[in-house]
């Protein structure tokens, strides 16, 4: 397939949100005690809420920039791209970037809402996280219909009025929520615990996508608090590989046939010998673990509930047979430091090259409309979902790499230990 002729969805990018978000959606007991930017004296915006102070990482606004500039060091609003927070010059860069959809994860929430599941005033947090979640359905994603689908934040404290969220979010047309990879992390029911079923029964009864996010149990896969940060970055889809093994092996499947569960940000390649271990034990275990799939083999279960989201994996690519066609979709994590913007289409297309043109459509775009109920087509006809065609729509959009610093970053020469950064997490 060539370049031009691509549709591309993605089903992980992120937003930072704006200053504004919550102005006007909150009753007005509650409007002085809402989430708010402050900018600091070391010239960094930070988000206050319920006494915690919340940065805006660097390496999750770091689009456009140069890798020289990428780091953790806290950042504000003018060292971004104003396409990280402002939805119109968000589709100025999808359009630049040739991506037709995007389905957007939280920021200063965590990508699990575990923000708001801290906070002790619970009325409070329901009030912030409800308003939170209008705000990226109307404001956010209703700006531009048929270019974004829309993520809710789970209601982590209270599986009742999460299950109540999910219908709420469900009748706005929301079909996917985030939600932590490994809820025990949190001091929460584990997947294993019934507690969780009212969830899992409203996500099934309104066809919601179960979207986690790798980082989303608020826990850094590392070895040493004094090892560089690049093992953390390597380790990453360990916990999303942690998270599939735990729901595959719960009860949730076999109580709640209907649940979708997306690994976001996990990638691919391991899947192939994530389920050969995944037969291999059952058949090797089964007899005495109780574990009991009927005529069905784990990796058949897998392929039945579970979604593959990757950013660029030729390894998974040359494996998509064995993980399964339609279990595969393709992400591009603006403006995370992973991001291939904007030339994803580009990275695609080279990695893709031995792929026949049906099997990339499912992956660069159908599985992603069906899993989640999205529909660009109703919007616009296929001949101007092209990433020729949107491309052409913002001729003259700068895409250039160019410095948005304004303060002198300190470069470590050994970078940073991961005891330090996981002081400093909340995704």
């Amino acid at each position: 397939m060539k370049i031009n002729e691509l549709v591309l969805v993605s089903v992980d990018d992120h937003l930072v949100e704006p200053p504004d978000m919550f102005t006007g959606r909150l009753p007005k007991k509650f409007e002085v005690k809402a989430p708010r930017i402050e900018r600091l004296p070391d010239g960094s915006d930070v988000w206050m809420f319920n006494g915690t102070i919340i940065p805006n990482i660097g390496l999750n606004a770091v689009a456009g920039r140069p890798r020289e500039e990428y780091g953790v060091e806290p950042t504000a609003f003018d060292e971004m791209r104003p396409g990280c927070y402002d939805v119109h010059e968000r589709i100025k860069d999808m359009n630049a970037g040739g991506v037709l959809g995007s389905m957007n994860f939280p920021s200063f929430p965590g990508f699990s809402a575990r923000l708001f599941a801290a906070c002790e005033d619970k009325e409070l947090a329901l009030s912030v996280l409800r308003a939170y979640n209008d705000w990226h359905i109307e404001a956010w994603c209703g700006a531009y219909p048929g270019r974004f689908i829309p993520c809710a934040l789970p209601v982590l404290w209270d599986a009742e009025l999460c299950a109540a969220e999910i219908n709420r979010v469900a009748e706005k047309g929301c079909h996917s929520l985030t939600f932590t990879e490994n809820p025990a992390t949190l001091g929460l029911p584990s997947f294993h615990d019934s507690r969780w079923d009212p969830v899992w029964r409203a996500v099934c009864d309104n066809q919601v996508v179960l979207s986690i996010h790798l980082g989303s149990s608020g826990k850094l896969a590392f070895t040493a608090a004094d090892a560089p940060i690049d093992v953390q970055i390597t380790l990453q889809p360990m916990n999303i590989c942690s998270a599939a093994a735990d729901l595959l092996w719960s009860q949730v499947l076999k109580k709640f046939p209907a649940i979708r569960v997306a690994l976001s940000e996990g990638g691919t390649g391991w899947i192939p010998y994530f389920l050969g271990r995944l037969d291999r034990t059952y058949e090797m275990h089964r007899a005495w673990t109780g574990q009991d799939f009927g005529d069905r083999l784990p990796s058949d279960v897998f392929r039945e509930h579970f979604l593959t989201c990757f950013i660029t994996d030729p390894v998974g690519l040359k494996l998509r047979h064995e993980i399964g066609l339609d279990n595969i979709a393709w992400e591009c994590d603006y403006p995370h430091s992973d991001s291939t913007w904007p030339h994803a289409p580009e990275q695609l297309a080279d990695e893709a090259r031995d792929v026949p043109d049906d099997e990339l459509e499912q992956i660069a775009w159908k599985n992603a409309c069906r899993w989640y109920g999205f529909d660009p087509f109703a919007f616009r006809n296929r001949e101007r979902c092209t990433v020729a065609a949107l491309r052409a729509e913002t001729p003259d959009h700068d895409v250039s790499v160019r410095s948005f610093g304004r303060r002198t970053v300190q470069q470590n020469a050994v970078g940073v230990d991961l005891g330090t950064l996981a002081a400093r997490a909340t995704s």
